[in-house]
């Protein structure tokens, strides 16, 4: 019996668990020994271009669609690829005055005698 193994690649919008939805070209690709669905997400008008890999676990549904429609999907859906998040951007933006680290009011403030 033999098997016939297609290569997988199609656009697509792709339904993941969470009410989540992501719009791309799809294809699989191994990672660790286990298949995943690639999905390189084009760039719009909010986003760079980007790649993100799903476990299938993760899929609820996979829509094949037209480059066209994928497209317009992934710019009105605008998921955005994952961020850095920076302790520092957010005291900055609060304008919360920490103490220097290694210094005397740093160590008062980790233990809460901050009095």
């Amino acid at each position: 019996m033999s098997q016939n193994a297609q290569k997988f690649e199609t656009w697509a919008i792709i339904e993941l668990f969470g009410h989540q939805k992501i719009a791309g070209y799809c294809t699989e690709q191994n990672i660790a020994g286990t298949n995943m669905l690639r999905v390189d997400v084009p760039e719009t008008k909010e986003q760079p271009e980007y790649t993100r890999l799903l476990n299938n676990a993760a899929i609820y549904a996979i829509n094949p669609v037209d480059e066209i429609t994928a497209r317009y999907m992934a710019d009105r859906i605008n998921v955005a690829p994952i961020q850095v998040w920076q302790v520092s951007e957010v005291v900055a933006k609060q304008s919360i005055a920490l103490p220097e680290p290694g210094t005397e009011a740093a160590a008062r403030y980790i233990t809460g005698d901050d009095e």
